[in-house]
């Protein structure tokens, strides 16, 4: 099975801007040999309200949401160098916004849909 190089960023909800605290709440996942970018959400309100009693939950799932829906309509190809790499610079650019970005990180991977789950699953999901 052959390998590829592939970046990710997770996706970080960060209720009050001013304080910086944050709870991790997707992941995106970009592979250039593959023409593959995805990104999926995991929304916990229990983790999000111990931060912020008051966070709107609405407004982090929908802000969630969006990077998911803009992976699944980008336009041309990585190998043009449009598309989807242009859609994952601008959805790993660094904002100050509700839903944040991490770094972006690299790995190799041979199913970067398995590689997405597991990351998800990692560094998102609830601790049990």
């Amino acid at each position: 099975m052959s390998r590829h190089a592939f970046q990710y960023a997770v996706l970080r909800a960060v209720p009050r801007i001013d304080r910086g605290e944050f709870v991790n709440v997707g992941v995106i996942l970009y592979c250039q040999a593959l023409d593959y970018l995805h990104a999926s959400v995991v929304v916990d309100p229990v983790r999000l309200r111990a931060l912020a009693g008051d966070v709107d939950l609405d407004a982090v799932r929908t802000s969630a949401e969006a990077v998911v829906e803009a992976c699944r309509r980008p336009e041309g190809t990585a190998r043009e160098n449009t598309g989807l790499a242009h859609t994952f610079g601008r959805l790993t650019a660094p904002r100050s916004t509700v839903v944040q970005p991490s770094p972006v990180h690299a790995g190799v991977t041979a199913n970067p849909e398995h590689t997405l789950a597991g990351l998800l699953t990692r560094l998102v999901a609830p601790p049990r």
